[in-house]
């Protein structure tokens, strides 16, 4: 892999010369394994071995120390104890070494001890310009230079085949088994790596490479947590716009974030739904298993990408068409029907079919196989559809129908640019004879359906990125690093363009009945305290109160019981507002994740905010086009669109509010935990702002 990007990796994975430090004789120690894997793998450059006991590790000259190597050494493997690691790096330094991959264990993963002696050998790699990975990794692998910097059992017994494939793992033991298995199933690698604890390289570095990587054409990482998340996002809209497939399968979902209490908002993003919701906005996809990861990945570097979401299944069997036809609605795809004069067609040739979709051709095929092409070419023809899944069961592996069927549906393939998944049962040779000309293989029905649509997810995706549109002005977005409650927090919202209802503060009793009669009644009474969050749980909010009268005897009530529910809450007074009329009511808000940075949600609101839990998120800023596929994506969204007689509501106006929200809280993620509109109440002619609080991050409130 050449040294696209701007991580600069290029050192790792396509090195002129390797030296191995600790190198051992035995190829099957720590210290031995780089040596035998870089011949194995036919590693181009010299490879220096270092063991100062030796004259001759595995036929190769052996050196004492690196620095007394005469030529370049681009890259060095250290394979020594973690005693030695700091001394071993500065002579790397000192000779120029442009990266290091350090297997050496005992660091950070151990202790604030060990933490302090890792840092130790960042400061020492930064200082001389190294790159390093690790420490207490496996290393790495590289197809096209050969490079083997690892002592990962995955390359015993030889070398994956070479491919497109990129794998980045955070893990070792469970990295070896993704390796393993990448070999196991015939995919191609054209990269591994480990990163261990990740003092310098991270995750997110190395997808940066790949993805930039003109030898990797799709990318599969296993993560438990993220350590540089502005990279990650780099690089994931860098393979968004190349459209290079991403697969994640992250372990560790974590409820950090969602115990923050003063929030809805807080507490209906957590940090995994929030990872969730940033992969699939710059355009990548998370895999729960690891067959799935897999199966992504075959998918993504075999076939070709469909264009749409409208699956077509051809099948010799009723029962597989059903199961498929399941599968296909549980996972997001749309199976609709041939037209009616090419069932008509079919059923004139064939009277025993059911060829509606699934076209189900039976087994009747057997007796006059010209159905096979014949049905499958007016599916092609006449279908619309953007994928394909056909059920052959054992007759694709069958010494008598095999090549038959491959000749057959190869034929009828040809010059086709959507995917087509094949079910049935194969040896190897006969899966790659198929796989060779583009067509997937599967034995199992529900998996090739799963790979197709999320192949499908993939496009949307990548679709999706060239019609974002631009931010939303918001004038100065700067907040000030204070708490705010609902007044304060919707006068300062209102400066950023999202609108609210009029209203008055009113310090006493008498101020509220005076204020409401000039507003005009019914009013809304509502208790303006930073402190009180949840003003329904104190008896802090009164509506549709219809005369003066009623207004001072519930401010009176307010003001005089809530001090005494909340005891050490500042009490401004109370709100005066007009009543807001019909409408949905949603909740808007912003979170500052600890690992994600700024989130932007909506979900259904008011009191129902985090009973439903129907919410999109998304990481900040987003575009009105971004916050209206937010809107789009809720369960609830029937209900903007009007149901039961009722009109829609201005789903523009409430994307504006959501945009307008998510600029904000970018702009301040380093002083604001978070913002909050709930509800906001989405109506037929515009959308306002009904209750709203702005929380500073702790320690940061200036106020």
């Amino acid at each position: 892999m050449t040294d696209h990007g701007p991580t600069g990796l290029g050192a790792f994975f396509a090195p002129r010369s390797i030296a191995v430090i600790g190198a051992s004789n035995d190829p099957g120690r720590i210290g031995g394994r780089p040596v035998d894997f870089c011949k194995a793998a036919g590693f181009a450059g010299p490879i220096y071995p270092v063991n100062p006991t030796r004259d001759e590790v595995q036929g190769l000259k052996a050196w004492p120390d690196i620095e007394s190597i005469p030529g370049e050494v681009d890259l060095a493997v250290m394979a020594v104890p973690s005693a030695r690691a700091a001394e071993t790096l500065e002579a790397c330094g000192r000779k120029g070494v442009r990266a290091v991959v350090v297997f050496s264990a005992g660091f950070s993963e151990v202790g604030a001890e060990g933490a302090a002696e890792q840092a130790r050998l960042l400061e020492i790699a930064r200082r001389h310009g190294m790159r390093m990975l690790g420490p207490n990794c496996l290393g790495f692998y590289s197809a096209a230079s050969g490079a083997c910097a690892t002592f990962s059992t995955g390359l015993e017994g030889g070398m994956p085949r070479p491919g497109r494939i990129g794998l980045i793992t955070q893990s070792g033991a469970y990295g070896t088994h993704l390796l393993s298995m990448a070999k196991a199933r015939r995919l191609g690698v054209a990269g591994w790596v480990s990163t261990g604890n990740e003092a310098d390289v991270s995750v997110a570095d190395c997808l940066d490479h790949m993805v930039n990587s003109d030898e990797v054409g799709a990318i599969g990482l296993y993560m438990e947590g993220v350590n540089d998340v502005e990279t990650l996002i780099r690089a994931l809209k860098r393979a968004r716009e190349l459209r290079k497939p991403v697969t994640i399968m992250k372990v560790g979902a974590s409820e950090v974030g969602a115990r923050a209490v003063q929030s809805h908002t807080a507490s209906l993003a957590g940090s995994d739904a929030s990872f969730q919701a940033v992969i699939e906005q710059f355009g990548a996809v998370r895999a729960r298993t690891t067959e799935e990861l897999f199966d992504c990945l075959y998918a993504a570097t075999t076939g070709p990408m469909p264009t749409g979401d409208k699956l077509g299944i051809l099948t010799v069997s009723g029962g597989a068409g059903v199961l498929m036809a399941d599968a296909a609605e549980a996972f997001g795809l749309q199976v609709p029907p041939m037209p009616d004069a090419s069932v008509a067609k079919l059923l004139e040739r064939n009277p025993f079919a059911a060829p509606r979709n699934p076209v189900d051709i039976t087994a009747h095929a057997l007796n006059d196989f010209d159905l096979i092409p014949e049905y499958l070419a007016e599916m092609m023809r006449a279908g619309g559809y953007d994928a394909y899944a056909a059920f052959f069961t054992s007759w694709t592996g069958s010494p008598v129908l095999g090549p038959r069927l491959r000749k057959v549906l190869l034929e009828t393939l040809k010059g086709s640019d959507r995917p087509f998944a094949l079910i049935g049962l194969f040896d190897e040779e006969q899966a790659v004879s198929y796989e060779t000309e583009g067509v997937l293989t599967f034995a199992d029905p529900s998996r090739a359906v799963q790979s197709l649509a999320t192949m499908a997810r993939l496009a949307r995706g990548f679709d999706a990125a060239a019609a974002q549109g631009e931010l939303p002005d918001v004038g100065d977005p700067v907040i000030a690093a204070t708490g705010m409650g609902e007044a304060a927090a919707k006068a300062r919202l209102a400066q950023a363009g999202i609108p609210a209802l009029p209203e008055e503060v009113a310090p006493t009793a008498a101020d509220a009945a005076r204020i409401a009669g000039g507003m005009g009644f019914p009013v809304v009474l509502k208790i303006v305290s930073p402190q009180i969050a949840h003003k329904t749980e104190v008896g802090g909010v009164a509506l549709n109160l219809p005369d003066a009268a009623s207004v001072e005897a519930e401010a009176a009530r307010m003001l005089r019981d809530i001090p005494a529910k909340v005891p050490g809450a500042v009490i401004e007074g109370v709100l005066v507002s007009s009543m807001a009329g019909e409408g949905v009511e949603l909740i808007v808000g912003t979170h500052r994740d600890p690992s994600m940075g700024p989130m932007v949600m909506v979900g259904l609101g008011g009191i129902l905010a985090e009973v439903l839990k129907d919410v999109a998120l998304a990481r900040a800023p987003v575009t009105v086009a971004e916050a209206l596929a937010m809107l789009s994506r809720l369960r609830g969204a029937p209900l903007l669109d009007g149901v039961r007689g009722r009109p829609g509501v201005d789903k523009h106006a409430v994307a504006e509010v959501i945009a307008r929200l998510s600029v904000l809280a970018a702009a301040n993620a380093g002083t604001i935990e978070s913002i909050e509109i709930n509800p906001l109440l989405a109506r037929p002619d515009g959308a306002v702002a009904l209750d709203a609080l702005i929380l500073p991050v702790k320690g940061a409130d200036n106020g």
